[in-house]
């Protein structure tokens, strides 16, 4: 009975149960794969003839080594869900299969013969049009991903971030670099219907935004590299007490002030390092004139440049000596001119310098100061030892002239504060 259920090449005579070839035109006409593709013709049946595929469901495709042991019904129904549920809904895929297959197997058997088997590599071209191309450069070019990579938060405290208004999981901050670019773009959207103009008015507003973002992420960039948020914070200051650097001069200082705007686009690193190369730059210059100085003086070895130093030393001590005593020479006869117009009146060798000072200012004679100052005394004197007396102070002394020497007076010491 087992023999009444097989099936039979017409052509070979081979067994062709599982899967057989019937002819649509030739009544009883059933080839195998091999001698159908073969194009074997027999009796009225000829090659260009209708066909029609009589499987049992229990063919292989690939091979039951190669794949697993997949029939074909098993292909059919695989390659119906995945054009029905989408490539990677694996787990739809597999109950659509049948419960003996896992979506991992589901995705390992379609991956391994239909894209990267010889069918995937007939049927996928090498190149795909339309398919979008990276341009992106390596790390540090110019389009380079690194350009647009998130930078680490700032390690700050708590208090410090509300401070700021910083949000470290965004880095970004509550206020940013032009805080409306986002109006740009908040109300695009794309219709079928736009026309070529409105597109690229849309693409023109988007690009906008794009370099916004960009000069955003600069900033920031420039913050982190320069330590500007430490030096908001005044955290800066103690940094710089642990790591002492050389000392700065005025000019430096002006310089660095001046090419404040080179800062945007040099690190922090390529800006130190030229103002170093500044300073060597400097101190080369001057030993260079050093060195040219030793030569017009006629010194080609170092050992005469000391004793050569030793001899300008003592040369230009001298000089300042005598400019020291020609200054003050100055000041005496200086002196001298300022009291040339009481220095021959009777009494001036009786004054100190300052009385001199008083009586020149005053235009006073000496014998006349010294008259009042005589009284003046005399009377405080009196005053103090409790004798009445009565002042008579000279017809010439106004209350100014006489008010300048009591106060002149009280200042040297020779009255009191009250007796003034």
């Amino acid at each position: 009975m087992a023999e009444l259920g097989k099936k039979y090449c017409v052509y070979c005579l081979a067994e062709v149960s599982p899967l057989r070839f019937r002819c649509t035109e030739c009544a009883d006409i059933e080839l195998c794969p091999e001698c159908f593709s073969a194009g074997a013709e027999i009796g009225p049946h000829r090659r260009w003839h209708g066909y029609q595929l009589v499987d049992g469901g229990r063919f292989t495709l690939w091979g039951a080594e190669a794949e697993g042991g997949w029939s074909s019904r098993e292909e059919q129904l695989l390659l119906d869900a995945i054009e029905q549920f989408g490539f990677g809904n694996w787990e739809d895929m597999a109950t659509h299969v049948g419960a003996s297959r896992t979506p991992q197997e589901v995705m390992e058997h379609y991956v391994s013969m239909y894209i990267h088997g010889n069918l995937g590599k007939a049927c996928i071209p090498d190149t795909i049009p339309n398919r979008v191309t990276d341009h992106t450069c390596p790390s540090g070019g110019p389009l380079s991903p690194s350009l647009t990579t998130p930078l680490p938060p700032l390690d700050i405290s708590v208090a410090e971030q509300q401070q700021l208004g910083y949000m470290p999981l965004r880095d970004d901050y509550e206020i940013e670099y032009d805080q409306d670019a986002e109006t740009l773009i908040s109300g695009l959207s794309v219709n079928y219907d736009d026309d070529d103009v409105e597109i690229e008015l849309k693409r023109a507003h988007v690009d906008m935004y794009v370099r916004k973002l960009k000069e955003r992420q600069r900033r920031k960039n420039i913050a982190r590299d320069y330590n500007l948020v430490p030096a908001f914070l005044g955290k800066d200051k103690k940094d710089k007490e642990k790591a002492p650097k050389r000392k700065i001069t005025k000019e430096e200082k002006e310089l660095r002030l001046k090419l404040r705007p080179l800062y945007q686009f040099m690190s922090c690193k390529e800006f130190e390092d030229f103002f170093e190369n500044m300073h060597k730059e400097r101190i080369l210059r001057a030993k260079i004139r050093e060195l040219q100085r030793y030569r017009r003086n006629g010194i080609t070895k170092m050992e005469e440049s000391a004793e050569y130093e030793a001899a300008r030393h003592k040369r230009e001590k001298r000089k300042e000596n005598k400019n020291i005593a020609s200054s003050k020479r100055g000041k005496e006869e200086g002196k001298e001119g300022e009291f040339a117009a009481i220095e021959n009146l009777p009494g001036f060798e009786l004054l100190s310098d300052r009385e001199k000072v008083l009586c020149s200012s005053l235009n006073l004679s000496p014998a006349r100061y010294v008259t009042v100052k005589t009284i003046i005394i005399k009377d405080h004197l009196q005053k103090r030892q409790g004798i009445p007396s009565k002042s008579r102070l000279p017809s010439y002394l106004d209350k100014v002239l006489k008010k300048r020497i009591l106060n002149f007076l009280t200042e040297s010491g020779w009255i009191s504060r009250d007796a003034s």
